[in-house]
């Protein structure tokens, strides 16, 4: 049965709705918070959590339920409300699952997963109780060493829900690693994988072969000094430390599914009159005709697409970063992170973007020269990279391998160009000369990677370009 259980219901849930949800274990049961009083838990007797529940989240953004959980969820907006029993206690799973079936039967709507919230009757957890919270802890870490926080989750996505962020944050303020336990069905939300490039965090998979796998390289993994790591081959040395492959990662089917990937810099000079977010949106508007559907602090994206509001939430929370998700319509999968950060250069906004195209839709690849001057002529940008990748329509990132992309595309930033000595930035080592774009007194270079999708020609003469513009 499910950790996580999810109630999506028209209504906010009300007072009253809440607390009948809350005396699914009894009127006795304790009651406490947690995060600022943003998440109640239900306790045992020694007031240690059994269940912790989100406050209700309005989602205002079409298809993110249908995205995250395969569900049907009523139309938007609708509320989210999500609750995480403690994992492997029975007890405890059954009183999520109650809980959120009287959300959802009180406030109309349903409950994900469906058979893990067929009961409104009052759970018996009377001397259950669960181990003592290592401290530090966050609601969704199931476990937590000197090394790392792990997390067990049975979800058909794992995104970068408020948990997962809390936690993500809580191991990094900690100096530990962040593991995520999957069974071998689930995939990654984009979100997720992009936080996980850190060594010792990793997205561990179950695997009735191999036992566990890293479901980013394939590497076979153990228990082992308080966490996961890879497991040596035999025949290893310390100038070759192999390590195995899981049979599942090579599991390699090509379903014609293809990924259009755009990661870009801006630097913005500090002023109060900035207005963030422009450069995602003309990217978007660009490549889809449309701008993006929606965003967040976490997953689902709740929010209608504002840049003053998403600008004002990057100000309030200034001078530390802050990290967004962007979404697009479900018709055409699109999904973005941001971090905004305060730097002596000015107000940086980091963007990785990802497009997702079918067997018989074609990425708009005309569109990447335009793309690219209206970043370098209206949005202050420093740099920009452009891949093409053969990997799934809805963006989900599975345990399997995924080829890397190839590269079409490479732009440096009017600013940068200006920086760098002599004309090396117009004389390259590659076959095709760079583009200029903007004024001839101040361009922006665009480089074409002419790359064969079959070999690694394309990332041969990204290489080349990168030393060349490094001086190397």
């Amino acid at each position: 049965m499910t950790k996580d259980v999810i109630a999506l219901t028209p209504r906010m849930p009300d007072p009253l709705t809440v607390l009948a949800g809350l005396l699914a274990g009894g009127p006795d049961k304790l009651v406490g918070t947690t995060g600022e009083d943003a998440v109640v838990q239900l306790c045992d007797d020694r007031g240690r959590p059994l269940v912790s529940i989100e406050a209700p989240l309005l989602v205002q953004v079409a298809g993110e339920a249908e995205r995250l959980l395969g569900a049907t969820a009523p139309p938007v907006p609708f509320w989210w409300t999500e609750a995480r029993a403690t994992t492997g206690v029975e007890e405890a799973e059954l009183l999520a699952g109650t809980f959120a079936a009287r959300i959802a039967t009180l406030a109309g709507g349903s409950a994900w997963p469906p058979e893990a919230a067929r009961s409104l009757a009052v759970v018996k957890t009377d001397g259950v109780s669960v181990a003592p919270a290592p401290a530090a802890a966050q609601p969704a870490v199931d476990a937590l060493t000197d090394k790392v926080a792990v997390i067990i989750q049975d979800r058909p996505v794992i995104a970068m829900t408020a948990w997962l962020s809390d936690a993500f944050r809580a191991a990094a303020d900690a100096e530990l690693g962040l593991q995520i336990v999957t069974s071998p069905g689930a995939t990654l939300s984009p979100a997720v994988r992009n936080s996980l490039s850190g060594w010792p965090s990793r997205w561990v998979v179950q695997d009735e072969k191999d036992g566990y796998y890293d479901g980013l390289s394939g590497a076979v993994l153990r228990w082992q000094h308080g966490m996961f790591a890879a497991v040596e081959s035999p025949d290893a040395t310390p100038e070759d430390p192999r390590t195995p492959v899981a049979a599942a990662y090579q599991e390699v089917g090509d379903t014609g599914d293809r990924q259009l990937a755009v990661s870009f810099r801006t630097v913005h000079p500090a002023d109060d009159r900035l207005v963030l977010g422009g450069a995602l949106e003309s990217v978007w508007q660009e490549l889809t005709g449309r701008p993006p559907a929606g965003w967040g602090t976490a997953e689902p994206a709740n929010l209608p697409w504002s840049l003053r509001r998403l600008t004002d939430v990057a100000f309030e929370r200034a001078p530390e970063p802050t990290w967004f998700v962007v979404v697009g319509a479900p018709d055409r999968p699109g999904l973005a992170t941001v971090r905004v950060s305060r730097t002596k250069a000015g107000v940086e906004e980091d963007v990785t973007l990802a497009f997702g195209y079918g067997p018989g839709e074609e990425p708009p690849l005309d569109a990447l020269p335009r793309v690219a001057e209206v970043l370098a002529t209206r949005h202050h940008l420093q740099s920009m990279l452009v891949q093409l990748r053969k990997a799934r329509r809805d963006l989900a990132v599975p345990p399997r391998f995924e080829g890397p992309g190839v590269p079409l595309a490479f732009v440096l930033g009017a600013e940068e160009v200006r920086e760098m000595p002599g004309d090396r930035a117009r004389r390259t080592p590659l076959s095709e000369p760079p583009v200029q774009l903007g004024p001839r007194s101040r361009p922006a270079l665009y480089y074409p990677l002419p790359g064969d999708p079959s070999d690694l020609s394309g990332w041969q003469d990204f290489e080349r370009l990168m030393r060349h513009l490094k001086g190397a």
